[in-house]
């Protein structure tokens, strides 16, 4: 499952994955039923999945948190653990429910695996990770279901090509479900027929444009310093960080220049005075605009993980509104584990909800940071009135491991979300411009020092999606549960 995500984004891999896993789940229907064997089977592949999936979570504990090796292993299994229950409940329910035809089996399958998807990007405030959609970027033809149903409405397709090309390998292997006539051979094509369909469908759907650009064209300038992260909060280092992306900034001259997550170590009233105002009047003398990642610090008890803006727009801030559990917040009851990492502040408190977009460079930018373009139903809340996206992060806490390409990946799939265009400004990578169909125009080699320019549009308009958010596919697929999951004959 893992190879169908970047990078190497092989999406016909997660079509097998889940197609295989329908095949395996139906084994079980033959016999006792029991939903434990269901639960089994699906929470398997789930953990192989996780395991190899985000196995940078070790990296991030170990390497960089200084957590003992042991220790960081155990986390990291026990985590790829708790997210296999939401597959297993899938498993366990299909198994005890599928008593109709093969058509509603697949239906019933899809369904259950984008409920489960659902509920694991919220509950314990949510790990949509590796979500079966997020694999359908283009040129995936999934991918043209992204702007009505989201990436929940993709999983959803994706996960009944899946079962539909289980079904048509079953019917080869099995062909006395079939009558016996002249057009036996024709029998195992049928569900391969609907995937045919659903294939098509999302293909023309690509074709369509839902936003409207709007306004002359922005140059930006994203930037990229390349500061490693075992440096990176070392006070010794402080002084380098400033002056690299001073010099990044000064280099490379643009409408709009944005910088990454926490790219200035230290929370704002630490940072000198003077570096702030030679930003400013860099910003102020191209008539732009410059969007920093630095901590705030209001009082003794409250700092936010912050975004903000320096010149002709005046200053302005975002504060982070979705929080990373042990990495920037301590649940309770696990200020223990936390005494054995060395995470930077881990303990920000949260943004409020009701942000409205920055006014950056003529644009009305709707800022997320790190994380938080995981999650898409909270990225809508700023459109339609949000012209444009931006992303920073800095995801060097997990090394050369495969979190960059993920990350990006999913920055893609809000591109397809929202339509709007979606600039990614890191530490160490990935540094990105993606357009507003899904596509990377263009981006920074990981781990490398340097600035990527380019002239980006602001989009207009609204998608199905950001009018509706998850809701439609949550409601389609209770009912086809409710409809395919009663108790009647098999097929």
């Amino acid at each position: 499952m893992v190879t169908a995500f970047a990078p190497l984004a092989w999406f016909g891999v997660g079509w097998l994955s889940l197609g295989g896993l329908f095949l395996l789940l139906g084994s079980t229907l033959a016999g006792s039923r029991r939903a434990g064997d269901g639960a089994l089977i699906a929470a398997s592949h789930g953990f192989g999945s996780f395991l190899a999936g985000v196995s940078w979570i070790y990296v991030s504990l170990s390497v960089f948190g200084g957590m003992p090796a042991a220790v960081a292993a155990l986390a990291t299994v026990l985590f790829c653990l708790l997210m296999s229950v939401f597959p297993a409940l899938a498993g366990a329910l299909y198994v005890r429910l599928a008593m109709a035809g093969r058509l509603q089996r697949a239906l019933l399958f899809a369904a259950l695996w984008t409920l489960a998807e659902w509920l694991r990007g919220w509950v314990l405030t949510g790990f949509p990770w590796l979500g079966a959609g997020y694999a359908q970027t283009p040129p995936s033809p999934l991918a043209g279901y992204a702007p009505l149903l989201g990436v929940l409405g993709v999983s959803l397709a994706s996960a009944l090509v899946g079962a539909l090309l289980g079904e048509t390998l079953r019917r080869w292997l099995a062909t006395d479900d079939c009558p016996p006539s002249g057009w036996l051979r024709w029998c195992p094509a049928l569900p391969l027929a609907g995937v045919a369909l659903i294939l098509a469908a999302g293909q023309l759907l690509r074709e369509l444009r839902w936003t409207q650009p709007a306004g002359e064209p922005v140059s930006v300038a994203l930037l990229q310093g390349n500061v490693a992260q075992e440096m990176k909060w070392r006070p010794e280092r402080f002084a380098e960080s400033l002056r690299i992306y001073y010099e990044l900034a000064r280099g490379h001259p643009a409408q709009l220049t944005v910088l990454p997550e926490t790219a200035l170590p230290a929370f704002l009233d630490q940072v000198p005075q003077g570096y702030l105002d030679a930003l400013q009047e860099l910003a102020q003398r191209r008539n732009g605009d410059l969007l920093l990642g630095v901590a705030v610090g209001e009082g003794q008890r409250r700092y936010f993980n912050s975004a903000l803006s320096l010149g002709a727009s005046g200053r302005q801030r975002y504060d982070k509104v979705h929080l990373v559990p042990f990495g920037e917040f301590v649940p309770p009851g696990f200020a223990w584990f936390m005494a054995m990492a060395n995470i930077p502040m881990s303990d920000f408190t949260p943004g409020s909800r009701r942000q409205t977009p920055l006014s950056l460079a003529g644009q009305q930018v709707a800022v997320n940071i790190c994380y938080e373009d995981l999650f898409g139903e909270e990225i809508i809340t700023a459109l339609p009135a949000a012209t444009l996206l931006v992303n920073i992060s800095n995801v060097a806490w997990f090394g050369d491991s495969l979190a960059p390409a993920q990350h990006l990946q999913i920055a893609r799939m809000r591109a397809l979300e929202s339509g709007r265009m979606m600039l990614r400004a890191t530490n160490t990578g990935m540094t990105a411009i993606v357009d507003v169909d899904g596509s990377v125009r263009a981006v920074l080699p990981p781990f490398t020092r340097g600035a990527l320019q380019g002239q980006v549009i602001g989009y207009t308009g609204a998608t199905p999606y950001v009018r509706w958010g998850n809701w439609p596919v949550v409601v389609l697929a209770l009912l086809l549960v409710a409809v395919t999951g009663c108790r009647g004959s098999r097929a």
